[in-house]
């Protein structure tokens, strides 16, 4: 990847001061300009890793399109708490579209914006893993298909957590939601189920595809900027861990986050033209028993009588995220806890 390197000037910190580096080193975030796109007075969950992924990627869009952006928002969690009738938290221009066919209207947005010669104004289709990799695919299969000139950002927090958690198309292996218990020989969303909706878009062979997750800030913000260096279909899959479905501390949100990317859980990576170009490479890799144990919905892998065979499948697609993308160096070895 070619985003710029920053000196973490805190030893064994994740974070760098932006007091110590030159204005145009800062994040978007830490620029008192930003657009504040994602504004107080939503009502998302305290910790929510969606509204945090929403207010991060459109800044960094706002930033690089001048402020000239129009963002399409799918039904779901992200709607319904930014804008709870007559009210919204958002400062950017806005539009509510049906659960499965943001895609669609932001189609039409770009393609209106065409006809009325307005190159200058990018369009933004968002929402949730639901309104994304189950309902909307089919609409965001022709997007894809057809090159419209859209970015399209999905929220990934496992499952269709406004109605109640239940399992959606990109529940992993073995979660426990409302839809599938943690009952009987394969507790949990059954093994073989759901899609990577990443590698989905890959296979279209669309101009810019990339994942993220909100636990690393600049890259979240390079990869949205990135994109829109891009004309034609674009795909961003953002990591956004959900305390309430996942049932984690509010305060853990980051934490989990970055578990998911240290043990493979989660591939970090960017491709044009259906090509990896570019992976976030592994520096301390963790078992996945470090993501999975501070998560209620695992619950049933622990405690009295510990579902060993379980965790050791869920390692193994790890294990193969790994290998598949060339996450870590073959020689470096597994941390123990």
């Amino acid at each position: 990847m070619t985003q710029q390197r920053i000196r973490f000037y805190q030893i064994g910190s994740y974070a760098a001061g932006n007091r110590l580096l030159d204005p145009d080193q800062g994040s978007v975030q830490a620029d008192v300009q930003r657009t504040n796109s994602l504004n107080s007075g939503h009502r998302a969950c305290q910790g929510c890793g969606e509204a945090l992924g929403a207010r991060y990627a459109l800044d960094a869009v706002m930033r690089a399109t001048g402020n000239q952006m129009v963002a399409v928002n799918a039904t779901g969690c992200l709607e319904v708490f930014s804008t709870p009738y007559p009210e919204t938290a958002w400062q950017v221009p806005w539009l509510h579209s049906l659960f499965g066919n943001a895609p669609a209207v932001a189609t039409g947005v770009a393609a209106a914006l065409k006809a009325k010669g307005r190159t200058d104004v990018r369009v933004v289709g968002q929402g949730g893993d639901g309104g994304t990799v189950d309902i909307g695919l089919a609409c965001l299969s022709g997007m894809f298909e057809r090159n419209d000139d859209v970015l399209y950002i999905c929220y990934d927090n496992g499952g269709y957590m406004n109605t109640g958690v239940q399992r959606s198309g990109a529940t992993p292996h073995a979660a426990a939601t409302t839809t599938t218990p943690a009952v009987g020989p394969e507790p949990g969303n059954n093994f073989g189920q759901g899609k990577s909706l990443p590698l989905i878009a890959m296979a279209h062979r669309i101009p810019y595809v990339a994942t993220a997750t909100v636990a690393d800030l600049r890259d979240l913000e390079y990869k949205a900027k990135r994109a829109m260096e891009f004309r034609g279909a674009r795909y961003l899959h953002v990591l956004v861990p959900c305390p309430l479905g996942w049932r984690t501390a509010s305060n853990q949100t980051i934490q989990i986050a970055r578990l998911a990317t240290e043990t493979g859980i989660f591939p970090v990576f960017e491709a044009e033209d259906g090509e990896v170009v570019g992976v976030s490479k592994i520096r301390k890799r963790r078992p996945v028993s470090d993501y999975l144990e501070p998560q209620g919905r695992y619950a049933h892998l622990f405690g009295a009588a510990p579902r060993e065979d379980v965790i050791a499948r869920i390692q193994a697609e790890a294990d193969r995220n790994v290998r598949g993308f060339g996450l870590v160096d073959p020689r470096c070895r597994l941390m123990e806890g």
